[in-house]
């Protein structure tokens, strides 16, 4: 049982970490702003810093609401302007189903982590939490790895792939010359905002790693695993 209990502690840690790195760069302001800054997307789409800002604002907001659509309306040369159409509506639908999929098995992920954490410090008081941190951080630093590897290597085919296998319509395939969901996130912000979750995954696996491996140095411990 202790054994089953702390490989799942292992496989979880990955996941929890992914998935809060991805819900922080989904709610992260800072984000959206350093793309429209670094990609000029103020030229781009004709919109104002500020009315850029209100975008990110509403975006955020959408996707924490109990909305099930989005309406967004900024203004462009003087005049009010709903930003999107029915097709990147819909899209956007779906980006929030998956960061609602996302936000639940951060919660399911975080809350074993925290019941296991307790168990391992406060009744077992054995160098099962240890190893199990040491290897969950081991584990999410290989997959990050062989992530970044393939997304620095052929980031379009990731993509690709990625969008086919999580939405189940086409609404995606959007045109960057009229639609302003593309026009606002173009190629390079994806790319480096997934560059931005991978080493935020990272940087946490190397925490908890580093944690585990400090206790198993200078722990006292009532057996071994």
């Amino acid at each position: 049982m202790k054994t089953a209990a702390q490989w799942f502690f292992i496989i979880c840690l990955p996941v929890l970490l992914l998935t809060a790195s991805l819900s922080a760069a989904a709610n992260s302001p800072w984000l959206y702003r350093y793309g429209f800054d670094k990609y000029d997307i103020s030229q781009v789409t004709g919109l104002a810093p500020s009315e850029l800002d209100r975008v990110s604002e509403g975006l955020i907001g959408y996707f924490n609401s109990g909305d099930d659509f989005i309406s967004l309306t900024v203004t462009r040369d003087g005049e009010s302007l709903e930003l999107f159409n029915e097709r990147e509506v819909g899209h956007l639908k779906d980006v929030k189903g998956l960061f609602r999929l996302g936000y639940s098995v951060l919660l399911g992920t975080l809350i074993y982590a925290l019941v296991y954490l307790g168990i391992g410090l406060f009744w077992w008081r054995d160098r099962r939490l240890a190893w199990g941190l040491v290897g969950g951080g081991g584990l999410t630093l290989v997959l990050m790895l062989a992530l970044g590897l393939v997304i620095l290597l052929d980031f379009d085919r990731f993509f690709l792939q990625f969008h086919l296998l999580s939405f189940a319509n086409d609404l995606w395939m959007l045109d960057p010359a009229t639609d302003y969901l593309i026009m606002l996130f173009p190629r390079g912000f994806w790319l480096d905002a997934a560059l931005f979750c991978t080493l935020g995954t990272l940087v946490g696996a190397l925490v908890l790693g580093g944690l585990g491996w400090w206790r198993l140095r200078k722990g006292r411990y009532s057996e071994s695993p």
